[in-house]
């Protein structure tokens, strides 16, 4: 059975305390159904709990692959995810460099700990749970990329701990535009809309899922069924919808922290777009979307127009949608693999210049230098000769060689 949550509301506290016997899961059968998603990876890895702060842990993936020297890719998955959802991505990115996916606090296989109610403190703890997490790993610096509510807490992270990151890759993020003003919407929202937001404005995000109670898996295959189309390069059955299922009817706890940090409609409370403009600008960002996804893809031309003396780059990937890294996994893949080579081979570069570079710059300045000493030598001797002419025809004869050879020049 999974961790229970505990709800900030005591009169939730009976609901929450049936559903998880109410719904055929069980933290048993999220760790095997993710085991199966697992299964067509190629690459060895290391499975483990990495254990922060008041008891807690975070369930993570690590791949090593035999590459040293490189900075590791750090893998964040998005609202309702888990590391199983990065199947198609595992074995590709970990062929250059380490590669470590752990499930968010409160999501997947990690603890389902107390949120506070309040977003800024809901997104503090994501954060400082990252830093835990990658101080008891040793990570030095990381290429952090995130998608979805992924995206928001790595460039989150990015802000309280800019020396921790290399460069940040956001693909399709959430939270980072502001809620646009009635009037400035190009669609307004219908009223059923409206009406059927202020209904479920109480529960949490996926409460519906848990009330399905036996019926959720089926619900998760009518409502979602382009998720096992996904992944049908790699499964021909259920594997993915039950994965998602099961991530997602355990005790509510980082789900309830997403509640908290949204207004009405899925808009972040602290949009990040406000606060990307304070990230370190020795830090690169990318920002990956999907051209045919919904999402608001204007968020990257604006973080580029308020970052003028950073390196930002936008990349869309054609015929991919939200889900960009499933959608389009090997066109994914190989522009994540170009991103995280950029930085190194800027390091690269700047070593050169500092080292071959600077060395023959040197040379060049200093073999001018040693013309112009010479060309006054010579001068000075021309007028010499001149002088000592008037005195007598032996001083004509006199070799220029040996003044060019001398010994102050040598």
């Amino acid at each position: 059975m999974a961790e229970r949550a505990v709800s900030s509301d005591p009169g939730s506290w009976w609901i929450t305390s049936w559903l998880p016997s109410w719904c055929p899961s069980s933290q048993c059968k999220l760790k095997e159904v993710e085991e199966r998603m697992l299964q067509p990876l190629k690459s060895k890895f290391s499975k483990q709990f990495v254990h922060i702060s008041n008891d807690n842990k975070l369930w993570t993936l690590v791949f090593h692959g035999g590459v040293e020297g490189k900075t590791p890719l750090v893998l964040l998955h998005g609202f309702g995810g888990g590391v199983g959802l990065w199947a198609q991505n595992l074995d590709a990115l970990s062929q250059q460099r380490p590669v470590y996916a752990f499930d968010l606090l409160g999501f997947g296989q990690s603890s389902r700990t107390h949120f506070s109610t309040d977003a800024q403190e809901a997104e503090l703890q994501f954060v400082e749970s990252i830093e835990e997490w990658r101080e008891k790993l040793g990570l030095e610096i990381m290429i952090m990329l995130g998608h979805n509510l992924g995206g928001y807490l790595a460039a989150a992270y990015s802000l309280k701990y800019p020396s921790r990151v290399k460069h940040l890759i956001l693909v399709e993020p959430w939270g980072f535009p502001e809620r646009p003003q009635p009037g400035d919407q190009d669609r307004p929202i219908p009223v059923w809309i409206k009406a059927l937001g202020a209904m479920l404005s109480p529960f949490n995000p996926l409460a519906g899922l848990r009330l399905a109670g036996p019926l959720g898996p089926l619900l998760v295959q009518t409502l979602r069924p382009d998720f096992k189309k996904k992944f049908d390069t790699i499964f021909n059955d259920n594997t993915v919808t039950e994965y998602i299922y099961h991530l997602n009817v355990q005790s509510p706890s980082g789900e309830t922290a997403f509640k908290n940090m949204t207004i009405p409609y899925g808009w972040a409370k602290r949009p990040m777009l406000q606060r990307t403009g304070l990230i370190h600008s020795d830090i690169p960002i990318t920002v990956i979307y999907g051209s045919r996804s919904s999402i608001d893809g204007h968020s990257g031309n604006s973080i580029k127009e308020m970052r003028p003396n950073s390196h930002v780059e936008i990349i869309a990937i054609r015929g991919a949608g939200h889900y960009v890294y499933a959608d389009q996994p090997e066109d994914f893949n190989h522009r994540v693999l170009h991103v995280c080579e950029t930085p190194e081979i800027r390091a690269s570069g700047m070593h050169r210049l500092c080292g071959y570079e600077v060395c023959v710059l040197c040379m060049c300045v200093c073999s001018r230098v040693l013309h112009i000493l010479l060309a006054v030598r010579l001068l000075t001797a021309q007028v010499g000769q001149q002088s000592n002419g008037r005195h007598g025809d032996q001083n004509l004869a006199m070799p220029s060689g040996p003044t060019v050879c001398s010994p102050s020049l040598r």
